[in-house]
Protein backbone atom coordinates (compact mmCIF):
# COMPACT_ATOMS: atom_id res chain seq x y z
CA UNK A 1 0.00 0.00 0.00
CA UNK A 2 2.71 2.50 0.92
CA UNK A 3 4.77 2.09 -2.21
CA UNK A 4 7.30 4.68 -3.38
CA UNK A 5 4.80 6.23 -5.83
CA UNK A 6 2.19 6.55 -3.05
CA UNK A 7 4.78 8.05 -0.70
CA UNK A 8 5.66 10.63 -3.37
CA UNK A 9 1.98 11.50 -3.70
CA UNK A 10 1.62 11.83 0.08
CA UNK A 11 4.71 14.06 0.17
CA UNK A 12 2.95 16.45 -2.22
CA UNK A 13 0.00 16.69 0.15
CA UNK A 14 2.29 17.20 3.16
CA UNK A 15 4.21 19.95 1.32
CA UNK A 16 1.09 22.12 0.91
CA UNK A 17 1.14 23.65 4.43
CA UNK A 18 4.80 24.55 3.92
CA UNK A 19 4.01 26.19 0.58
CA UNK A 20 1.16 28.14 2.18
CA UNK A 21 3.39 29.31 5.04
CA UNK A 22 6.12 30.45 2.65
CA UNK A 23 3.66 32.31 0.43
CA UNK A 24 2.32 34.14 3.45
CA UNK A 25 5.48 36.24 3.61
CA UNK A 26 6.02 38.34 0.50
CA UNK A 27 9.80 38.67 0.41
CA UNK A 28 11.84 37.63 -2.62
CA UNK A 29 13.76 35.06 -0.57
CA UNK A 30 10.50 33.45 0.61
CA UNK A 31 9.27 33.31 -2.99
CA UNK A 32 12.61 31.82 -4.08
CA UNK A 33 12.44 29.07 -1.43
CA UNK A 34 8.78 28.48 -2.31
CA UNK A 35 9.68 28.19 -6.00
CA UNK A 36 12.33 25.54 -5.28
CA UNK A 37 9.94 23.55 -3.08
CA UNK A 38 7.14 23.97 -5.62
CA UNK A 39 9.41 22.60 -8.39
CA UNK A 40 10.36 19.59 -6.27
CA UNK A 41 6.69 18.93 -5.53
CA UNK A 42 5.80 19.34 -9.20
CA UNK A 43 8.49 16.85 -10.21
CA UNK A 44 7.09 14.29 -7.77
CA UNK A 45 3.75 14.67 -9.59
CA UNK A 46 5.41 13.31 -12.71
CA UNK A 47 7.49 10.63 -11.03
CA UNK A 48 4.78 9.09 -8.85
CA UNK A 49 2.74 8.15 -11.92
CA UNK A 50 5.77 7.17 -13.97
CA UNK A 51 7.14 4.91 -11.24
CA UNK A 52 3.75 3.36 -10.53
CA UNK A 53 3.35 2.40 -14.18
CA UNK A 54 6.99 1.36 -14.70
CA UNK A 55 7.08 -0.81 -11.58
CA UNK A 56 3.57 -2.18 -11.97
CA UNK A 57 2.57 -0.57 -8.65
CA UNK A 58 -0.60 1.20 -9.74
CA UNK A 59 -2.87 1.09 -6.71
CA UNK A 60 -6.34 2.26 -5.80
CA UNK A 61 -4.79 4.44 -3.11
CA UNK A 62 -2.57 6.13 -5.69
CA UNK A 63 -5.45 6.57 -8.13
CA UNK A 64 -7.44 8.16 -5.31
CA UNK A 65 -4.70 10.37 -3.86
CA UNK A 66 -2.98 11.63 -7.03
CA UNK A 67 -5.78 13.88 -8.32
CA UNK A 68 -6.54 15.02 -4.77
CA UNK A 69 -2.90 15.99 -4.23
CA UNK A 70 -2.97 18.03 -7.46
CA UNK A 71 -6.20 19.78 -6.54
CA UNK A 72 -5.11 20.58 -2.99
CA UNK A 73 -1.80 22.02 -4.10
CA UNK A 74 -3.20 24.03 -7.01
CA UNK A 75 -6.11 25.40 -4.96
CA UNK A 76 -3.89 26.34 -2.01
CA UNK A 77 -1.34 28.09 -4.22
CA UNK A 78 -4.03 30.00 -6.15
CA UNK A 79 -5.68 31.17 -2.92
CA UNK A 80 -2.33 32.29 -1.53
CA UNK A 81 -1.34 34.10 -4.74
CA UNK A 82 -4.67 35.95 -4.78
CA UNK A 83 -4.37 36.91 -1.11
CA UNK A 84 -0.63 37.44 -0.62
CA UNK A 85 1.06 40.64 -1.67
CA UNK A 86 4.18 41.29 -3.65
CA UNK A 87 6.77 43.74 -2.36
CA UNK A 88 4.94 46.43 -4.38
CA UNK A 89 1.85 45.83 -2.25
CA UNK A 90 -0.45 44.43 -4.93
CA UNK A 91 -1.60 40.80 -4.93
CA UNK A 92 0.27 38.42 -7.20
CA UNK A 93 -3.00 37.54 -8.97
CA UNK A 94 -5.20 40.62 -9.12
CA UNK A 95 -7.85 42.43 -11.14
CA UNK A 96 -9.21 40.61 -14.16
CA UNK A 97 -6.60 37.86 -13.68
CA UNK A 98 -8.72 36.53 -10.80
CA UNK A 99 -11.15 35.21 -13.45
CA UNK A 100 -8.92 32.35 -14.68
CA UNK A 101 -8.03 31.54 -11.07
CA UNK A 102 -11.75 31.20 -10.26
CA UNK A 103 -12.37 29.14 -13.41
CA UNK A 104 -9.66 26.71 -12.32
CA UNK A 105 -10.98 26.44 -8.76
CA UNK A 106 -14.62 26.05 -9.81
CA UNK A 107 -13.82 23.38 -12.40
CA UNK A 108 -11.92 21.35 -9.82
CA UNK A 109 -14.88 21.48 -7.42
CA UNK A 110 -17.40 20.59 -10.15
CA UNK A 111 -15.37 17.66 -11.50
CA UNK A 112 -14.77 16.34 -7.98
CA UNK A 113 -18.50 16.53 -7.26
CA UNK A 114 -19.26 14.85 -10.57
CA UNK A 115 -16.87 11.99 -9.79
CA UNK A 116 -18.46 11.59 -6.36
CA UNK A 117 -21.94 11.52 -7.93
CA UNK A 118 -20.92 8.93 -10.53
CA UNK A 119 -19.04 6.64 -8.11
CA UNK A 120 -22.17 4.90 -6.70
CA UNK A 121 -23.28 4.34 -10.31
CA UNK A 122 -19.92 2.61 -10.88
CA UNK A 123 -19.06 5.07 -13.62
CA UNK A 124 -15.49 6.27 -13.62
CA UNK A 125 -14.17 9.16 -15.61
CA UNK A 126 -10.59 8.42 -16.58
CA UNK A 127 -8.14 11.29 -16.68
CA UNK A 128 -7.70 12.34 -20.30
CA UNK A 129 -4.40 13.27 -21.91
CA UNK A 130 -5.70 16.82 -22.32
CA UNK A 131 -6.48 16.96 -18.59
CA UNK A 132 -2.87 15.99 -17.88
CA UNK A 133 -1.71 18.84 -20.10
CA UNK A 134 -4.13 21.12 -18.27
CA UNK A 135 -2.57 20.19 -14.93
CA UNK A 136 0.93 20.69 -16.36
CA UNK A 137 0.03 24.14 -17.69
CA UNK A 138 -1.55 25.08 -14.34
CA UNK A 139 1.60 23.99 -12.50
CA UNK A 140 3.81 25.96 -14.93
CA UNK A 141 1.63 29.08 -14.67
CA UNK A 142 1.62 29.05 -10.87
CA UNK A 143 5.35 28.30 -10.82
CA UNK A 144 6.02 31.35 -13.02
CA UNK A 145 3.90 33.51 -10.70
CA UNK A 146 5.84 32.28 -7.67
CA UNK A 147 9.16 32.82 -9.47
CA UNK A 148 7.98 36.32 -10.40
CA UNK A 149 7.83 37.11 -6.68
CA UNK A 150 11.43 35.92 -6.29
CA UNK A 151 12.70 38.05 -9.19
CA UNK A 152 10.42 41.13 -9.17
CA UNK A 153 12.91 43.10 -11.27
CA UNK A 154 12.36 40.69 -14.21
CA UNK A 155 8.84 41.85 -15.06
CA UNK A 156 8.18 39.38 -17.87
CA UNK A 157 8.33 36.37 -15.53
CA UNK A 158 5.19 37.52 -13.73
CA UNK A 159 3.51 38.46 -17.01
CA UNK A 160 4.31 35.02 -18.45
CA UNK A 161 2.68 33.47 -15.38
CA UNK A 162 -0.48 35.54 -15.85
CA UNK A 163 -0.79 34.71 -19.57
CA UNK A 164 -0.14 31.03 -18.81
CA UNK A 165 -2.86 31.17 -16.16
CA UNK A 166 -5.33 32.31 -18.83
CA UNK A 167 -4.21 29.49 -21.16
CA UNK A 168 -4.55 26.98 -18.30
CA UNK A 169 -8.07 28.29 -17.61
CA UNK A 170 -8.99 27.75 -21.26
CA UNK A 171 -7.83 24.12 -21.09
CA UNK A 172 -9.61 23.84 -17.75
CA UNK A 173 -12.91 24.86 -19.38
CA UNK A 174 -12.43 22.41 -22.26
CA UNK A 175 -11.63 19.44 -20.02
CA UNK A 176 -14.35 20.41 -17.55
CA UNK A 177 -16.87 20.45 -20.38
CA UNK A 178 -15.67 17.03 -21.56
CA UNK A 179 -16.16 15.55 -18.08
CA UNK A 180 -19.53 17.24 -17.63
CA UNK A 181 -20.72 15.93 -21.01
CA UNK A 182 -19.84 12.38 -19.95
CA UNK A 183 -21.47 12.84 -16.54
CA UNK A 184 -24.72 14.25 -17.90
CA UNK A 185 -25.31 11.01 -19.79
CA UNK A 186 -25.73 9.28 -16.42
CA UNK A 187 -28.11 11.80 -14.88
CA UNK A 188 -31.91 11.52 -15.01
Amino acid sequence: MLTLPNLLTLSRILAVPILVFLLWRPTPIDYAVTFVLYCVVGITDYFDGYLARAQGQISRLGQFLDPIADKIMIAAVIIMLVSSRKMSGEPVIHGLHIVPALVILLREIIVSGLREFLAPLQVSIPVSRLAKWKTTLQLLALGALILGGAVPHIWWVHETGLYSLWAAAALTLITGYDYLRIGIRHMD
